[in-house]
């Protein structure tokens, strides 16, 4: 989920950049293409997970033919927001994978048996 959403920034703003733009709009989309090497490589996750999401809203409110794209690419980052890195990231080698274990009502973890 992290390439696919962190691919999808960095493919769509690097193409925006090699089309030629105004300076004012060129220094956004260098850093929303930062941020899709952060999310491919998992590095502060959540954070960029974050960013990301906030900026496909954005820009699918401002190009309203591209809606379906960014608003996918919203809930992508949006998901890795909440959900986090994962076990092959960056995040995961340097501060430790976190794993979330579901309980049942007795306090066992999900898929033990007693």
């Amino acid at each position: 989920m992290r390439v696919a959403a962190g691919g999808a920034l960095l493919f769509h703003d690097v193409a925006a950049l090699t089309a030629g733009l105004a300076p004012t709009s060129v220094a956004l989309h260098v850093l929303c293409a930062a941020m899709g090497v952060l999310l491919v490589v998992g590095l502060w996750t959540p954070i960029v997970g974050a960013l990301a999401a906030i900026d496909a809203v954005l820009q699918g409110f401002f190009n309203p033919a591209d809606v379906g794209f960014y608003m996918l690419l919203a809930t992508l980052a949006a998901a890795l927001a909440l959900l986090g890195p994962g076990a092959w990231s960056l995040d995961a080698r340097l501060f430790g994978w976190k794993r979330v274990e579901i309980r049942d009502g007795k306090g066992n973890a999900h898929g033990k048996r007693r």
